[in-house]
């Protein structure tokens, strides 16, 4: 009995081990500070789709890389942002008003 449950369990284990990080499915989003600035047609940037509707983007897909450098990113084309949040890291308002520096 107890190399059934045994067995089962390393069975198992594979299994959980490949299931996708609670990041990958957390939401990417901005806020931009002015709504003009945001593109008429999704954007593509370090690999992440950002569409737009008025000043709030989102995004899927992109490259593993910290929100902060992420945020820096988007800022140099889409212009200063008021929130960012990056595979579920939100940066903090500090980190924004570094962002946008």
């Amino acid at each position: 009995m107890r190399a059934l449950i045994l067995a089962a369990a390393l069975l198992a284990a594979p299994a959980a081990a490949q299931s996708p990080a609670p990041t990958s499915l957390a939401p990417t989003r901005l806020t931009l500070a002015d709504a003009a600035d945001a593109p008429s047609r999704p954007l593509i940037l370090d690999g992440a789709r950002w569409s737009c509707e008025g000043a709030v983007c989102t995004a899927s897909g992109g490259s593993e890389q910290p929100a902060t450098r992420a945020c820096r990113r988007v800022v140099q084309r889409l212009g200063s942002v008021t929130a960012f949040s990056w595979k579920g890291v939100s940066l903090t308002d500090e980190q924004i008003a570094a962002c946008n520096a």
